[in-house]
């Protein structure tokens, strides 16, 4: 067995290939970014509430590793992509010879990372969890005709800013964002992310932590 790193992972061939095409396909199919520059963003951001929080440096690196990997099954469709993922993972970190337990935690909770059919299942999944659905932001969305923006669009697009902060010591996970309401009302905000925000306080939960969503300088949970 080895003991597979962040960079290890990075450098992967399959990884960056299937990283590449799951984005791809997803633009033809009309969804917003989910590219390397996604790929990044979840990694470091489910480190950090980890390393935050007081979890080992390992979970912390398993945390980053899912979290990089996580979205690798939409090269196959976006219908259950994160169980297709969580196959192509276990395939790939097992010819790595990554030990199983680690496999089986990664495997988890990227299978679990769907807020259709997912749950916060072990500490890397309710990190993966919480840094995942915290990605919402302008730069996330292809659509460049504002014209033809549907509810998805402008509500990403109307984020002009946002940031996970983590206070170890009180054990609260705050995803603070800055919304231009004359884009996107909040209402819609919450229609189209209130699932996934009520996935985020559950998996905060599991980590012994409180989420808050503080939009344009309100607490709203």
């Amino acid at each position: 067995m080895k003991n597979i790193t962040f960079q290890d992972i990075k450098n992967n061939k399959e990884f960056q290939t299937y990283i590449q095409k799951g984005d791809e396909l997803l633009g033809v199919m009309g969804y917003t970014e989910h590219s390397f520059v996604h790929a990044g963003r979840v990694a470091y951001t489910a480190a950090s509430i980890l390393s935050s929080l007081g979890y080992s440096e390992r979970e912390k690196e398993l945390g980053k590793i899912a979290g990089y990997i996580h979205d690798i099954g939409n090269m196959v469709n976006r219908v259950d992509h994160a169980q297709t993922g969580a196959i192509l993972a276990f395939n790939i970190l097992t010819r790595m010879e990554m030990p199983p337990e680690e496999i089986a935690t990664i495997v988890s909770a990227i299978g679990n990372h769907d807020e259709g059919t997912g749950q916060s299942v072990n500490t890397v999944s309710a990190a993966l969890i919480l840094a995942d659905k915290s990605d919402v932001r302008r730069s996330r969305v292809r659509n460049t005709d504002f014209a033809t923006f549907d509810i998805h669009d402008r509500v990403n697009y109307a984020v002009e800013d946002s940031e996970v902060k983590v206070d170890g010591e009180k054990r609260i996970i705050l995803l603070e964002m800055k919304i231009d309401v004359t884009i996107c009302s909040l209402m819609e905000y919450f229609e189209i992310f209130l699932n996934r925000m009520m996935m985020c306080r559950k998996a905060a939960d599991f980590l012994g932590a409180t989420f808050q969503l503080v939009i344009n300088g309100t607490k709203l949970l």
